[in-house]
C-alpha cells in the first residue's frame, strides 16, 4: 500500500518541501497539510516502493528502475485533508480513521451485481465532515459502541457522520466540512451535504434521545462512540435503498467479511468493551465479527429507530432508556459523572 499527496490543483508535490519522502509496503503514514486543502491519494502499487521528489514526481525505486508512475483511475482513492491534519497514528482518532482508510482501499476491489446500480461511499467524497467529527469526538477511555449497520440516503450518506440527521450533526455536534458527490448519483438521491432539508427520522429519533438526556455532546462521547460496520450505501434503479442482507450472496458475504475485520480493528483500537448494535442485523454481525476473531467483547442490541419498524414508531426513546438501565449504563449519561 502506498501513499501519495497532491495539492488541490492537481500537482504532485511532496509532504516535506526539503527532502524525499518514500513509503515501503506496510508502513505507516504521517501527512501534515500546509495548504488550505490537500488531496490525500491512497492507490495500490504492487511491492513497488515509490517516492516523491523535490521536483514533483512519483517515481519508483528499485535496482537503476526510476520510471515515473501514476496510479491507475480504477485504483485511487481520494480524500480531502483540512490544514494542520494529521494522520500519523499519535492519536486514538488517527488509528481509528487509519482503519476506515484501510477499508476503503479493500471495498474499491468489490463489484455488485443486481439489483445494485448505485453505491455511496461517504468516507469518501464526505470526508471532511467525517473527519471532523471522529477528531471531535473519538477519544481514548470510550468502552461503549452504539453500532449501525450502513449509511441512509438522508443521514450519513449527506453528512458523513453514523445516523447523521443533518440538523443534528450541524447544530448539535457542530460538525464541520465540504461534501462533494459520488462518482454517479441518483436524481431522488442528491447529495446535498449539511444543506440537506431532507431530515432523516432514524438520525432524528437517535442523536434527539441523547440531546435530551445529555444535554451537551462531551456527556455522551465520555463513554459511548457511534460508528457504522459499512460505509456503505446501495441502491436500486429506482432510487430504493438496499441493505447488505439484499445483495447477492457471494458479493455480501466479501463485503461483510471485510467489515467484519475492520469493525475488529475498530473495537481494538478504541479499546471497546460492549457494542450495541442498533438494529438486530449490526448485532448478529458484531457477534459473528468477534467470535470469528476471538474477541472478548460484550455485544447487546437495541431496537432500530427506523419508521419501517412499528415498534419504534409507537416510542423509540422508552426503549432505549428503558434498554440502557437495563444494560446498566443509562446512568453513565449523566450530566455530573
Amino acid at each position: 500500500m502506498v501513499f501519495g499527496a497532491r495539492s488541490i490543483d492537481d500537482r504532485w508535490s511532496c509532504l516535506h518541501k526539503t527532502e524525499t519522502t518514500s513509503f515501503k509496503m506496510g508502513s505507516s503514514l504521517s501527512v501534515l497539510t500546509t495548504t488550505p486543502r490537500m488531496q490525500l491519494l491512497v492507490f495500490v502499487a504492487g511491492k513497488t516502493q515509490l517516492i516523491m521528489n523535490t521536483t514533483h514526481e512519483l517515481q519508483s525505486v528499485g535496482e537503476g528502475n526510476t520510471d515515473k508512475h501514476e496510479p491507475e483511475e480504477t485504483n485511487v482513492c481520494s480524500l480531502t485533508l483540512g490544514p494542520g491534519s494529521m494522520l500519523d497514528g499519535s492519536t486514538v482518532a488517527s488509528r481509528f480513521l487509519h482503519v476506515e482508510l484501510e477499508l476503503n482501499i479493500h471495498l474499491r476491489r468489490l463489484s455488485f451485481s443486481e439489483p445494485v446500480h448505485y453505491i455511496y461511499n461517504p468516507l469518501e467524497y464526505a470526508w471532511e465532515p467525517h473527519r471532523c467529527f471522529v477528531e471531535r469526538y473519538c477519544r481514548g477511555g470510550q468502552n461503549i459502541l452504539f453500532l449501525g449497520m450502513n449509511p441512509g440516503p438522508f443521514g450519513m450518506a449527506q453528512t458523513g457522520v453514523p445516523f447523521g440527521e443533518v440538523n443534528h450533526v450541524r447544530d448539535w455536534l457542530k460538525v464541520t466540512g465540504e461534501v462533494g458527490h459520488p462518482p454517479s448519483e441518483h436524481p431522488k438521491r442528491l447529495i446535498k451535504g449539511l444543506a440537506c432539508i431532507q431530515s432523516e427520522v432514524s438520525g432524528a429519533r437517535f442523536w434527539g434521545f441523547f440531546r435530551k438526556l445529555c444535554g451537551e455532546p462531551d456527556i455522551f462521547f465520555r463513554h459511548f462512540f457511534v460508528h457504522n460496520l459499512c460505509p456503505l450505501m446501495f441502491m436500486g434503479t429506482t432510487g430504493k435503498n438496499l441493505t447488505p442482507p439484499e445483495l447477492v450472496i457471494g458479493e455480501r458475504k466479501a463485503l461483510l467479511a471485510l467489515c467484519d475485520t475492520a469493525l475488529c480493528q475498530a473495537v481494538a483500537t478504541l479499546g471497546i468493551t460492549m457494542v450495541i448494535g442498533i438494529g438486530r442485523v449490526a448485532e448478529q454481525r458484531a457477534r459473528r465479527a468477534f467470535s470469528a476473531a476471538g474477541m472478548e467483547v460484550r455485544v447487546e442490541g437495541l431496537m432500530h429507530p427506523s419508521p419501517r419498524n412499528p415498534l419504534a414508531n409507537k416510542g423509540w426513546e422508552v426503549v432505549a432508556k428503558a434498554k440502557m438501565e437495563e444494560l446498566g449504563i443509562l446512568s453513565l449519561l449523566n450530566i455530573n459523572p
